[in-house]
């Protein structure tokens, strides 16, 4: 049976029984996706996998909030879980034994998938689908034989990169009242957010998404940016050469190596005179809105649209983008992502060519280019480098790529003409690999201040801090710290 007809054999199954047929927009869209996927209408039949991560930040704070959640709600018929960005049940806490035993029946259960694909429309699954707080009642699930429960779901993403890692899940009777329910998953997923930033180390939270939309105008003359290496040339030409065929083309990388800014240059190249539309993901519950703003752009003559992060979009929003594309046709249209194999199936049926763009540690040559554009930029006429500043920038490994060195760059080039290795940022002369407490990143950044002075030694940096010439040589280790062209 393929999907159309599973899904009408569905609808059908809900009038017989006097369920009622969804009519938001998303319930829709996850419905047609579980059909789409094959799932069994009247079985459950997630996949086992008997592991579980119990290890990561996100299991040890998302099981204390529920714990002190779960104590709250003792002696009610509600289990609360944790899930991974896969639907993988993580952990269960439930004290109502005949709950717990009908979950097992439809293994609900630690070790199993529930993601849409598994186990059709539910709670968690909707969640994680479509980055956004769901609640699936009773016969809203597309499995009937989930139509017992009521489930509330947050999805949880990393306060510091935004990835998404999972959510929490609060699974109930059907026919207990459910005013709360989501309000409680929403509080769990907030203070299993604050925790883990709380205990992150003091990272910054990455800013939440605000689905910018914006005409990307041709630059003149002063402002084109430098010529780079074959690294960089190449994927430009491809994308100049997939956007003057007319074929719709994926720009993937590391977040950071200017993939918008490779799409806009090849649109320069191929169409000078159109204009680029550049749309960002906004957060789940300003999707319909971010939708209705630009897409009446895509039938416009002389119009080319990038769609950027596809890979955090809704997959309702997915799919309705991708529906409009297919109506409108594809002339000069592309998308970004980390991963290619994170594009929403809908967008990738419409992708011809996927294009990586390398990290800019495989790409050294372009660093001091890039470096003395930014600074120009950045002040308004030219700055220059010192030896030992091209040093420094040239053998960091830019962990954070194009956008870290235009913030480094840009950061010094304010105060200066001539930038040498102290006025540049500390953490361009560390190689450390874990992050940092604030109290770590002070000391780490004075003694790297104390190193790059004209003429200074460890020994001249210890006796200034106050340290110990055996301590600072431990400390520079610790962080590894390295100042190009001395010992």
């Amino acid at each position: 049976m393929d999907g159309e007809a599973q899904l009408a054999e569905r609808e059908l199954i809900a009038r017989q029984r006097g369920g009622v047929v969804p009519v938001s927009s998303r319930l829709t869209a996850s419905w047609r996706r579980s059909a789409d996927y094959g799932v069994p209408l009247d079985a459950v039949n997630p996949v086992f996998t008997g592991q579980v991560d119990d290890g990561s930040l996100f299991f040890e704070c998302g099981q204390e909030v529920l714990t002190g959640l779960h104590d709250t709600l003792a002696g009610e018929p509600v289990s609360l879980m944790l899930t991974d960005s896969t639907g993988l049940v993580l952990s269960r806490m439930c004290n109502d034994t005949t709950l717990l035993r009908a979950l097992d029946r439809v293994y609900l259960a630690p070790g199993f998938a529930f993601s849409e694909r598994e186990a059709g429309t539910n709670g968690l699954g909707l969640a994680l689908a479509d980055r956004s707080p769901s609640l699936v009642r009773a016969d809203e699930h597309y499995c009937t034989g989930l139509w017992g429960y009521t489930c509330a779901a947050v999805p949880v993403a990393d306060p510091a990169t935004g990835a998404l890692l999972g959510s929490v899940n609060l699974t109930t009777w059907s026919r207990q009242a459910d005013a709360l329910l989501l309000a409680l998953a929403r509080t769990a997923a907030g203070h299993t957010t604050a925790l883990m930033q709380a205990r992150s180390r003091g990272a910054r939270s990455r800013p939440a998404p605000r689905g910018e939309v914006f005409r990307v105008a041709p630059a003149e003359p002063d402002e084109a940016p430098p010529a780079l290496s074959a690294a960089w040339r190449g994927p430009l030409d491809a994308v100049a050469d997939a956007f003057d065929a007319g074929r719709g083309v994926a720009v993937v990388g590391e977040p950071g190596v200017e993939k918008a800014a490779l799409l806009a240059a090849a649109h320069r190249r191929v169409r000078p005179h159109d204009r680029l539309l550049t749309a960002r993901p906004p957060a789940p519950d300003d999707a319909e809105s971010w939708l209705a703003l630009w897409t009446p752009e895509l039938g416009k003559e002389r119009t080319s649209v990038v769609v950027g992060r596809v890979d955090t979009l809704p997959s309702w929003v997915a799919a309705e983008l991708g529906a409009i594309f297919e109506q409108v046709g594809r002339r000069a249209f592309a998308l970004t992502a980390e991963d290619p194999a994170a594009i929403p199936d809908p967008l990738l049926r419409l992708v011809d060519e996927v294009v990586e763009v390398p990290a800019l540690r495989y790409r050294t040559d372009d660093v001091l280019p890039l470096a003395r554009w930014f600074a120009r930029r950045a002040r308004g006429r030219e700055v220059r480098f010192t030896p030992d500043a091209a040093r420094a920038l040239s053998t960091y490994h830019w962990p954070g790529n194009a956008a870290q060195l235009q913030r480094v760059v840009r950061d010094a080039a304010t105060r200066v003409d001539v930038v040498d290795g102290r006025h540049l940022a500390p953490e361009v002369f560390t190689g450390a690999t874990r992050r940092l407490t604030r109290i770590e990143t002070i000391e780490r950044d004075e003694i790297v201040r104390c190193l790059v002075e004209p003429g200074a030694t460890a020994a001249r940096a210890a006796a200034e801090l106050g340290m110990s010439r055996a301590t600072i040589y431990r400390k520079i280790a610790q962080y590894g710290i390295r100042i190009p062209g001395r010992g």
